[in-house]
């Protein structure tokens, strides 16, 4: 009686956006760098706007954090001397040197795995393609971090 028929229209996207602009404008990979797109001035400050406001969180988050790990040590120490906590120092000691063990060896190598070298080489290539904009960046960071 009531019998649903499930048919379903495909989209081709790759059709779809030759008609819109926009759409290519919008959703397709830019490839250039931002310096093709806008002027120095306009770069300069959309780096250093969001330099200063990165910059700006940064502090208040580091802020936060250190006052969190200070206090949680702090709380540690005290219940580790009223005697509601062991610490095992031993343990403690053990652990500390295999890690400086794993730090030593990983560190000797000195080859990037090659999935973090594409990477980095991916970063160097963007901050080559959009020097004012990385410059920007980096003075409103800092300016954020001061303020």
């Amino acid at each position: 009686a009531g019998v649903k028929d499930d048919t379903f229209n495909v989209l081709d996207l790759a059709e779809y956006t030759k008609n819109r602009p926009w759409w290519r404008k919008m959703f397709a990979p830019s490839s250039g760098s931002s310096a093709e797109k806008y002027n120095v001035a306009t770069q300069l400050v959309i780096g250093g706007v969001t330099g200063w406001c990165t910059g700006f969180i940064f502090q208040k988050v580091g802020k936060l954090a250190a006052t969190a790990v200070g206090g949680g040590f702090f709380l540690l120490q005290i219940a580790n001397h009223t005697g509601y906590i062991k610490v095992d120092w031993n343990l403690v000691q053990r652990d500390v040197d295999k890690a400086k063990q794993q730090l030593k060896f990983h560190s000797s190598g000195n080859k990037m795995p090659p999935e973090v070298k594409s990477k980095v080489d991916e970063v160097i290539i963007f901050l080559k393609k959009n020097v004012v904009l990385t410059g920007g960046f980096a003075g409103g960071f800092m300016l954020g971090m001061a303020s």
